[in-house]
């Protein structure tokens, strides 16, 4: 049985993008440098997305676009196994195009993956979302 691939966390990914730890953020340059010449394989979750995504919003005032645009091309990387990249690829592009906070994006890219079309909340953002109709109890 092959021997499973190294967890990614963010920390090395916030380093790579910010460079603001030199010594931490040379290393993590050099570590996505051979992710993405495939010498490496990894594998990470969507709550590391999610902590990036809240990290460069809240903490350093990204936009979602530049958000988008810095994270989106490390996370299309082959060697970085994410179980669910389409659902964040989606989620990325709601965040952006239609304005949404982060995890209702995510959610409402969830719902469309899942085939469901109903969601029961009171947030009214989703009434912007094409093919989901928003419920309230």
């Amino acid at each position: 049985m092959p021997t499973p691939p190294p967890f990614l966390d963010t920390n090395l990914i916030l380093r790579h993008l910010l460079n603001d730890v030199p010594e931490q953020s040379a290393r993590a340059r050099a570590l996505l440098l051979r992710i993405e010449a495939g010498e490496l394989r990894v594998r990470t979750a969507e709550t590391v997305v999610f902590e990036i995504v809240f990290t460069l919003q809240r903490v350093y005032k990204k936009t979602p676009r530049e958000i988008r645009d810095v994270l989106l091309p490390i996370l299309e990387l082959p060697a970085i196994s994410l179980s669910g990249k389409p659902v964040v690829r989606e989620a990325l592009r709601l965040y952006v195009e239609a304005g949404l906070p982060f995890a209702d994006a995510y959610h409402a890219a969830l719902m469309a993956d899942l085939g469901l079309t109903e969601i029961y909340t009171f947030d009214r953002h989703f009434d912007h979302c094409p093919g989901i109709t928003r419920r309230e109890p």
